[in-house]
């Protein structure tokens, strides 16, 4: 019997442990802070266990790692080395679904060097964004072609009818990262000009964009694109641009929240109400808010009462003495814009990547997933994000993935399979090709 250790029992963690229980000759146990949501994920399946274990638990991490022949890590990224580090100690392979950061990049040698696969980026973005795209790209290089643009958009979103509050975004996964999200800057290239966005201007470079069965959408620059032209083998294009997708009006919202300090990490202490909060941010006196915030900053009525609704603007009293203005934000949207049980969740990822070759032909290649899920089933989110780590880790029991070290999903032999398997449980993209002739 081989043996799955599963760090993590959060919102994604569903999918990946029915997927691995269906399986027969494989073991899985859940370690969680929380017990009963590991109970809740084994639901009684004689192969499956559920473990008390916190973070701050060394013993207990190394225990685990010592009893599993693949390691799942669904805890935050910040934890992911010394997990990765305890499985060098022990030899045993590891899957995440986060992005490769260099001190994890750096263990790839001695990884090697113990014949074992540490498979990051196995998720949904990172993840299946990897793989579909590397399959149109190893497709058009099979023909003698070279990309000359490479745009990409995902997000994870209600689906339209589930777009129900005034911000139509709801929370599928930590609300934290995605607040924490909004501060980052990017770098993309554009017709072969490297444009850079500072944290502060990310939102107000958005742009709209249409997309089949869903609509009016709007994206906005995801991080540093830069590094995909390597990763992805194609140093030679023109156009490299990854881009978030949310609903119109949510940029100009954020643009604003961001511009004001809402974002802010620094604590602020005092018991006061969310309105003197608001003002103290500000700089200004709380009657005096709207004002500024049409005056400085911009904003419409639209916008002012979103924040409203929100309840940045509550006479209400907080009830923390201590808290930092993006906690309090996050407190705020994780009351009101959570998921209702029987509501549908959206994934969207769209690749539009333009090729040529040697003949002077062109390809335009549009490459859509419209993938829905069911809150208080399985959501699209969760299934997206764990699913690909799971038959990733099905493919190393099995001994299917000869590569070893830091691995992330841009290789023939990972990609492939685990396409191919997403597809027959109905995570599949529609395709289109335009060919223009010289």
């Amino acid at each position: 019997m081989k043996k799955v250790v599963i760090l993590g029992a959060g919102l994604v963690s569903k999918p990946m442990v029915r997927y691995l229980l269906e399986h027969e000759g494989i073991e899985v146990t859940v370690a969680s802070r929380t017990i009963s949501r590991a109970e809740a994920l084994i639901k009684g399946n004689p192969k499956g266990r559920a473990f008390p274990w916190t973070v701050e638990n060394k013993g207990g991490l190394e225990m685990l790692v010592q009893w599993a022949d693949v390691v799942v890590s669904l805890l935050p990224y910040t934890y992911h080395l010394e997990v990765a580090k305890t499985c060098l100690k022990h030899q045993k392979h590891l899957v995440t679904t986060s992005y490769v950061k260099p001190q994890m990049a750096a263990l790839d040698k001695e990884a090697k060097s113990k014949d074992l696969i540490f498979l990051n980026e196995m998720g949904l973005d990172p993840g299946i964004d990897h793989m579909s795209a590397m399959k149109i790209i190893n497709g058009v290089k099979g023909k003698g072609g070279k990309i000359t643009a490479f745009r990409s958009y995902c997000g994870a979103l209600p689906a339209p009818e589930a777009a129900d509050n005034p911000l139509k975004y709801k929370f599928g996964w930590s609300p934290k990262g995605v607040a924490l999200a909004g501060r980052n800057s990017a770098k993309y290239l554009e017709g072969g000009e490297t444009i850079e966005i500072p944290g502060e201007e990310l939102f107000l470079n958005h742009h709209p964009i249409k997309i089949e069965r869903v609509g009016q959408l709007e994206y906005y620059p995801n991080r540093d694109s830069l590094p995909y032209m390597k990763l992805y083998g194609i140093e030679t294009t023109k156009t490299m641009f990854r881009g978030t997708l949310r609903y119109p009006g949510w940029s100009k919202l954020w643009a604003i929240i961001s511009r004001i300090g809402y974002l802010s990490e620094s604590v602020r202490e005092g018991k006061k109400s969310y309105r003197e909060f608001t003002a103290e941010v500000l700089g200004c006196k709380k009657g005096e808010i709207e004002k500024k915030l049409t005056g400085k900053y911009k904003a419409g009525e639209k916008e002012i009462d979103k924040l409203r609704w929100v309840g940045l603007l509550s006479e209400d009293e907080i009830e923390a003495e201590r808290i930092s203005p993006i906690d309090l934000l996050i407190d705020l949207l994780w009351k009101k814009m959570r998921y209702r049980r029987g509501e549908r969740d959206m994934d969207i990822l769209l690749h539009k990547i333009e090729a040529e070759y040697p003949n002077g032909n062109k390809e335009k290649h549009a490459s859509l997933l419209l993938d829905f899920g069911l809150y208080g089933q399985e959501t699209s989110i969760a299934q997206t994000v764990s699913l690909p780590a799971a038959i990733g880790v099905k493919m190393i029991l099995e001994g299917k993935i000869g590569s070893r070290g830091v691995l992330i999903p841009v290789i023939k032999e990972i990609y492939e399979p685990v396409l191919e398997e997403l597809e027959s449980m109905g995570i599949k993209f529609k395709e289109e090709v335009k060919i223009l002739r010289s």
